[in-house]
């Protein structure tokens, strides 16, 4: 029936509830200093108290899917048979919606779990094209946000970073048959994906941070209303005051 798990949860996935704080704790310090590794958060949460090593941090790092920006915070790891393409976006000017789309993922802290999110953003306006949860890092979810976006339109050029779920053969396909330029972020280089990252810094501390969604119906109704706000009603200085939505629709 080629169904797969993400678009079928009930449940956030699971930790022990100090895990749980810890990565809460991790979430937002990294939101803060994303380049501290593994050591210097491990040595922030020891100065705050906790009774932490390097390893139990490490291995929650890999659970949530970040890494310092170096080489780059990510929610995948590359498989070595999956093809990466270039960077395809050093000296391009974006001067148009549809020109560049990107993607990436973010981890979501929940009282009694977490779930990921992927989202499609339109670098020209910062419009958000798409999203989607899933309690695992199949590459299912992102699937889903891109045919969901392209069901909109289609960019001339698509940007994601290497990670496993980008580089599937089935994410792949679905770029190429819509004759899609792909660019990848080069290894080590935190700013290739720029205006995501600074769009999960937006959601996280102007929303999620400030709420706490019990159910997966509940963390979906809050970011629903959380998208709606961003796009139509927030005005981004770095748009002269105008909304995504404006900028995106009004300039085709």
């Amino acid at each position: 029936m080629d169904l797969h798990r993400s678009g079928y949860y009930y449940e956030p996935a699971k930790e022990s509830e100090e895990n749980l704080h810890l990565m809460r704790l991790i979430d937002e310090e990294y939101m803060r200093h994303p380049f501290l590794g593994s050591r210097r958060l491990c040595d922030y949460l020891q100065r705050q108290g906790y009774g932490v090593n390097r390893k139990r941090i490490q291995r929650l790092m890999r659970l949530m899917g970040i890494e310092a920006l170096y080489p780059k915070p990510k929610t995948s790891v590359a498989q070595p048979e999956h093809k990466v393409y270039p960077y395809r976006l050093n000296n391009v000017d974006i001067t148009e919606p549809d020109q560049v789309w990107s993607t990436d993922i973010t981890y979501l802290p929940m009282p009694t779990g977490f779930m990921y999110l992927s989202a499609v953003i339109d670098w020209y306006s910062r419009y958000i094209l798409s999203w989607a949860l899933s309690n695992t890092l199949d590459g299912y979810f992102c699937l889903d946000a891109l045919h969901t976006a392209l069901a909109q339109g289609k960019p001339e050029i698509f940007n994601t970073d290497q990670g496993a779920q980008f580089t599937w053969h089935r994410f792949i396909d679905a770029l190429e048959t819509e004759g899609i330029i792909i660019s990848m972020d080069g290894r080590g280089r935190c700013m290739d994906n720029i205006f995501i990252e600074r769009f999960w810094r937006s959601l996280k501390y102007e929303y999620i941070y400030l709420k706490s969604y019990e159910t997966i119906p509940e963390l979906t109704q809050g970011l629903d209303t959380y998208f709606n706000y961003y796009t139509h009603q927030r005005p981004h200085q770095a748009l002269a005051d105008q909304t995504p939505a404006e900028v995106h629709h009004g300039g085709r």
